[in-house]
């Protein structure tokens, strides 16, 4: 764990140069616009530690798999949404001397992001090996009111000495990622130009054919008047615009720099240069300050939407502000062919791709917080790959319309390549159906289960209902060779959380496909004529879910994470060493595999999703067994925990549950924001506050709360949305308070007491401690 944030309730700031910790930092502070993104890489060279990392949503590359033993079904590539052209890039040399970060003096460094604006500001004082001292101030942004579009604006004054300065800014197409397969660059040059006026770079990805087109135009200033370009460089996969000048003691230069950024999935290719141009115009007339005032207006959007405000802990309030930025700098829902990679745009690892931690973790945030076409659209893009999730099931021996959606994807085809979790690791169909049965709860838009969601549930139900066998010595079902959302434990039998999830599949298609016989029976009567469905596939799931098998130790009243889980040495982590943690980096992987030790949420994660079958007690009793075995090496392991802390009224548990999750980033506690920033598990940070401490669920129509208040808050207010109600809810020391300002009125239920808040009504409820219990 690191603690070197300057702890603020807007602001990032890291407030001294720490090259230790800069691939870090260039995690933290990445910025990004939903459409792309980038790493806080500097502008200028920089010979240090670094990742550089400029993406671009949807467009990717399969780099092959490489595997040490090649097994049968393997996917042959990991899709990878890649590293792409450095718009930002500038070479300075110095009286001679290259600017380079890691080889000049470092007098003073502030690099902040200002969450509340949107803006990655960066100031620094230099003394050049020759003497002369520069103080360098950057500003850059990724525009939310033209997504095409970032911006940067660049100073450097001379604090001492005279400076002869040779300033060199491009595009550099030459780039490739560090993880890839083969050493591999995986773009062509389609075209490139350079002028006096502008620089323009079109790539194309190898294999999958996307172009990029970049198009920058660029001001240098000094003294008020232009500095013109003095020379073009044009090169293979390279092109700039180089000036030459000399500045005095106290005097500055200003460079202003405009890029757009298209795709031909955006665009017709024969349009990209010409649309290109068209846009860098609208974008350069502005200025740079017009566009910060539009990315102010626009993140005050945002902010007034989805702020959550915390009083009275500096680091919480700063914290779940960072979560919620980085979610909306990642996905804005415009586009239902894009998805929420678990990285977003901060870095390489896990490819930019889509996991199951969308549907079980993002899903709810974007149900509260914005429109609901929002959450439809993150489900829509897993019915447009139902085809290809039956295709999936087919390679692995399934039949007749079963459907397993890929551990990983991008297009629909799995493209992970370790078997534990292409294989095994199942449970990601269920995380699926549960957030088409999540989002019509929270919504109400059953129209959605007869246009799209009752095939993809028919897929799926049919998987669990080929993939579970008859256990003659069991006399029931049972789920062998599986890995539970606890990936330090593969190949196991009778997870619980997979047996459990499946049968629940199973249970609530049959009842969607009972609703629209009564709602809507000709649409239903396409639908399974469609998929050619046999009133017997229902008679046996219903057969599985009446017979299915679920270890559990009835002493001590809990479920078996799975088979055989108690013939392990049962020793708390609170005994480990702090010296072996996390394991994932100390221990083999064979010591992990055979040790009682959780990754995250397991049966958990079943209790969390299906709480409303289990009482308080069976939930305390699993969560007193499970959670002190729990390392929590997992990104989306503290949230759930801190939820059911909160029901539990684990008070103290739930608040470091909190802080682990939503500053799991900004104070490294994994040992790994390097590679890039835990976005998913992001959105778990904002149910921790509204489904934990607040106590958020929705039963039958109405939204319930059973807030608590932490201690060492003053007060902490959210804002959802729910069915044309516009909820503020605020918990203070006195009680709740509760403004509808939307157009429909809502049933709000709080500690049990059923209330009807009127549109633009408001609702003031005395704190009740006895639920605290």
């Amino acid at each position: 764990m690191k603690d070197y944030i300057v702890k603020d309730p807007w602001q990032i700031i890291e407030d001294q140069f720490r090259p230790e910790y800069n691939e870090i930092s260039e995690s933290i502070f990445s910025i990004g616009n939903g459409r792309m993104g980038q790493r806080a890489n500097f502008e200028e060279d920089y010979s240090g530690k670094s990742l550089s990392g400029s993406y671009v949503a949807g467009v990717y590359y399969p780099d092959k798999t490489r595997v040490g033993w090649w097994k049968n079904g393997y996917p042959e590539y990991f899709a990878k949404v890649i590293n792409s052209t450095n718009w930002i890039g500038l070479h300075l040399t110095v009286n001679g001397i290259l600017l380079d970060l890691a080889q000049v003096t470092v007098t003073n460094f502030e690099r902040r992001l200002d969450m509340k604006a949107g803006v990655l500001h960066r100031t620094v004082g230099i003394t050049m090996p020759d003497g002369t001292q520069l103080a360098i101030t950057s500003r850059r942004l990724y525009s939310v009111a033209e997504s095409q579009s970032a911006a940067l604006s660049y100073q450097i004054r001379v604090v001492q000495g005279k400076a002869h300065i040779l300033l060199e800014s491009g595009l550099d197409g030459d780039i490739s990622n560090r993880d890839s397969n083969y050493d591999e660059k995986f773009w062509d040059e389609v075209a490139r130009s350079a002028n006096e006026e502008y620089i323009s770079l079109q790539l194309k990805t190898k294999k999958t054919g996307f172009d990029v087109h970049t198009h920058v135009t660029q001001q240098l200033v000094h003294d008020g008047q232009s500095i013109a370009v003095g020379q073009v460089i044009d090169r293979e996969k390279y092109v700039a615009q180089q000036y030459e000048f000399t500045l005095e003691s106290g005097q500055e230069a200003s460079l202003s720099k405009y890029a757009v950024i298209l795709t031909s999935e955006n665009h017709p290719l024969a349009d990209l240069s010409a649309h290109a141009e068209t846009l860098l115009q609208s974008v350069a007339d502005k200025g740079f300050e017009k566009l910060i005032k539009e990315q102010a207006a626009g993140w005050a959007k945002i902010w007034q939407d989805s702020d959550i405000q915390i009083e009275g802990d500096v680091a919480a309030q700063q914290a779940i502000r960072f979560n919620i930025f980085q979610l909306y700098q990642t996905y804005t829902g415009e586009d239902d062919r894009l998805n929420i990679g678990p990285k977003g745009f901060t870095g390489e690892k896990y490819g930019g791709v889509t996991y199951w931690d969308t549907e079980a973790y993002c899903i709810p945030f974007y149900m509260a917080t914005t429109k609901p076409e929002i959450a439809r659209n993150l489900l829509i893009y897993r019915y447009k790959h139902l085809q290809k999730a039956i295709e999936n099931a087919a390679k692995l021996g399934f039949k007749d319309g079963a459907a397993l959606y890929p551990m990983v994807t991008i297009n629909g085809e799995e493209c992970h390549n370790e078997w534990e979790i292409t294989f095994e690791e199942i449970h990601r169909n269920g995380a699926i159906a549960f957030a088409i049965y999540n989002y019509v709860r929270y919504t109400g838009d059953v129209s959605y289960l007869q246009e799209y969601g009752l095939e993809v549930l028919l897929g799926i139900a049919r998987f669990w209902a080929q993939r579970v066998n008859w256990s003659e010595a069991k006399q029931q079902y049972v789920m062998l060779g599986v890995t539970g959302p606890n990936e330090y434990e593969n190949n196991v039998n009778n997870n619980w959380y997979t047996n459990r999830i499946a049968a629940w599949c199973l249970q609530y298609t049959s009842e969607v496909i009972d609703q629209l016989a009564s709602s809507n029976p000709d649409r239903l009567q396409h639908i399974l004529q469609t998929t050619s469905f046999a009133t017997a596939e229902k008679e046996k799931w219903q057969h599985i879910v009446a017979n299915m098998y679920y270890p559990e130790d009835a002493e001590r009243g809990i479920y078996l994470q799975q088979d055989g889980f108690l013939d392990k040495e049962l020793i708390p982590v609170s005994e480990l060493p702090a010296s072996e943690r996390p394991l994932n980096q100390k221990w083999s992987w064979d010591r992990i595999l055979r040790s009682c030790y959780i990754k995250q949420a397991d049966v958990l994660q079943g209790l969390y999703f299906l709480e409303d079958r289990y009482d308080l007690d069976t939930i305390r009793r699993n969560y007193d067994f499970y959670e002190p075995m729990t390392v929590h090496e997992s990104s989306l392991s503290p949230c759930v925990h801190a939820i059911i802390a909160a029901k539990l009224g684990k008070e103290d548990k739930a608040y470091e549950f909190y802080l682990r999750t939503s500053r799991l980033d900004l104070d490294d506690y994994n040992n790994d924001t390097e590679d890039g920033l835990h976005i998913t598990s992001m959105a778990g940070t904002w149910m921790t506050i509204v489904e934990g401490f607040a106590g958020m669920r929705i039963r039958d129509g109405k939204v319930h709360f059973q807030p608590i208040l932490p201690s060492q808050w003053d007060s902490y207010s959210f804002r959802i949305t729910f069915r044309g109600a516009d909820l503020q809810v605020k918990v203070d020391q006195e009680g709740v308070h509760v403004t509808n300002s939307g157009k429909q009125d809502v049933q709000v239920v709080l500690w049990d007491t059923q209330y009807v808040m009127l549109s633009n009504g408001t609702l003031d409820v005395p704190y009740v401690v006895t639920s605290k219990a």
